[in-house]
């Protein structure tokens, strides 16, 4: 009878498979400030020292958008996969393709199998 698992190849499970860092895990929200820097931008008051305020405030939001941004950066350096081409990636994943077709069609097979019953003496 064939093992199953000598067939297929399955990953083992380590800390690393289990924690790793994934798009879900991203905290990228830019578009509020960007959103309040344009609103800012479009308003136009008439007093000179309100100009002003405004002027610091909407370089504050610009500043804190850069650092969203830097964040952003650094948090896409960490997901798996990044330091591949695209055709690095696209070889990888039509090779693994292969490798689930593969081992479907093993698996297909290993179903399919006759089940030899052993008589009873």
């Amino acid at each position: 009878m064939i093992n199953i698992m000598e067939v297929v190849e399955l990953p083992e499970e380590t800390p690393t498979n289990r924690s790793s860092f994934t798009v879900n895990d991203l905290d990228i929200e830019i578009l509020p400030l960007i959103y309040e820097i344009i609103r800012s931008v479009e308003k136009d008051p008439y007093d000179t020292t309100q100009k002003a305020k405004e002027s610091q405030d909407t370089s504050q939001k610009i500043l804190e958008l850069q650092k969203k941004l830097d964040s952003a950066r650094s948090q896409i350096k960490r997901l798996p996969g990044i330091e591949y081409s695209k055709e690095e990636q696209l070889e990888k994943l039509e090779t693994l393709r292969k490798q689930l077709r593969l081992k479907r069609e093993l698996l297909f097979k290993y179903r399919n199998m006759c089940t030899f019953e052993i008589p009873k003496v």
